[in-house]
């Protein structure tokens, strides 16, 4: 751990890695300094999850927590009148991609002899820290609106953790969190930098599943942003490691409703949040703004803003050939078929569709969308 640190991206400090934090002394979100890659032959072939990749991460703890997350299919779907492929990371354990960083974040914290936990979610990433937290033998609290549908909090409650609901908005709700972070150590998928380091194994495994190459385009649903980070990291640390030669584009998808690392990134004016059907990315204020759009510049590509009729549409387009997900990760399905319209996107390039969470958390919604009465 000597060689990497925690890093505050904006001003260059450094802080070590052995002592466990999830911001700088300044509440500054923290990143880790550069790591250098690995190359194929660092791969655990015989692990048969994201482990596979453990030589890539800040350090290797003794006994992960791990319930076979990652290594999800890869599939060939037409969309839009192209050909793209779907990755299908709701296969992950508990529906969502949010399993890769909660495996890294929790197994690392834990080796570091932290015990007990606090999220704020009452999504996928609550549910990811409840399991994997249950799964290691470690305490976790996750904090919630008080207005949170019941249904949103069963999973992480079935996983033994203690649901706080805080008055007011979801805004209120983090500020709520970060007033306890200091009795109980502050583990959120939006702030820790080792949930990063789970997200980029996306990238590790997209090269492995491309016979060690890189995609041209790779197309993610965006809220804070940790799988534009995550795919950043990686496909950063594949250059380092001279495993691939350029950087895919990395294109974020966000509801026009709820845009503003797009907004950000497309310079226009920033606007009122408005509710969304893909709630999973509504995220108003996102930490890391300024990070993910370095990523999409740094990549060549950029950022779209999808319409609730394009959201709605891709949801049920994609379940008419099998593939049932959440709105929310759908709307990267949308994004694609926009991106192939405008002609950003050819059709004989190789286009990645990260496909994030399960339709089976969003029956409700999708139901709405038929018609069905529930």
């Amino acid at each position: 751990m000597t060689d990497i640190a925690y890093l505050d991206p904006r001003t260059g400090r450094t802080y070590p890695l052995d002592t466990p934090r999830w911001c700088g002394d300044d509440q500054a979100p923290l990143l880790l300094t550069p790591l250098p890659g690995i190359t194929r032959a660092a791969i655990r072939t015989e692990d048969r999850s994201l482990w596979r990749y453990a030589a890539a991460l800040p350090f290797i703890p003794d006994d992960p927590i791990t319930m076979g997350e990652g290594c999800t299919p890869l599939v060939p779907r037409v969309i839009g009148g192209a050909s793209a492929l779907v990755k299908c990371e709701w296969f992950a354990p508990t529906g969502s991609f949010k399993d890769r960083g909660a495996s890294v974040m929790l197994s690392l914290l834990r080796a570091q002899g932290v015990a007990a936990v606090l999220e704020d979610s009452s999504g996928n990433g609550g549910a990811a820290v409840s399991a994997y937290a249950a799964a290691g033998g470690m305490a976790a609290t996750i904090f919630v609106p008080a207005s949170t549908s019941p249904a949103k909090t069963v999973q992480s409650r079935a996983s033994g953790a203690t649901i706080r609901l805080i008055p007011g908005s979801r805004q209120d709700c983090a500020d709520a969190a970060l007033a306890e972070a200091t009795s109980i150590f502050y583990a959120s998928h939006n702030w820790h930098p080792f949930f990063l380091h789970g997200t980029k194994t996306l990238a590790y495994e997209l090269w492995e599943d491309l016979g060690f190459t890189a995609p041209d385009n790779v197309i993610v649903p965006c809220g804070a942003g940790s799988n534009v980070l995550g795919c950043g990291i990686g496909f950063d640390e594949l250059l380092r490691a001279g495993e691939i030669t350029r950087l895919p584009r990395i294109f974020a998808a966000q509801p026009a409703n709820c845009a503003p690392i797009a907004r950000a990134f497309l310079g226009l004016p920033a606007v009122p949040a408005q509710p969304t059907i893909a709630e999973g990315t509504a995220i108003a204020q996102p930490l890391r703004s300024r990070e993910c759009g370095e990523v999409l510049a740094r990549s060549g590509g950029s950022a779209v803003m999808l319409s609730e009729e394009e959201i709605a549409a891709a949801t049920l387009d994609l379940a008419r050939t099998g593939i049932y997900v959440e709105p929310t990760c759908a709307q990267a399905a949308a994004a694609f078929a926009r991106l192939i319209a405008a002609g950003t996107i050819r059709a004989d390039e190789t286009t990645v569709i990260v496909l994030t969470g399960t339709g089976l958390k969003s029956t409700p919604r999708i139901a709405e969308m038929l018609g069905v009465p529930l």
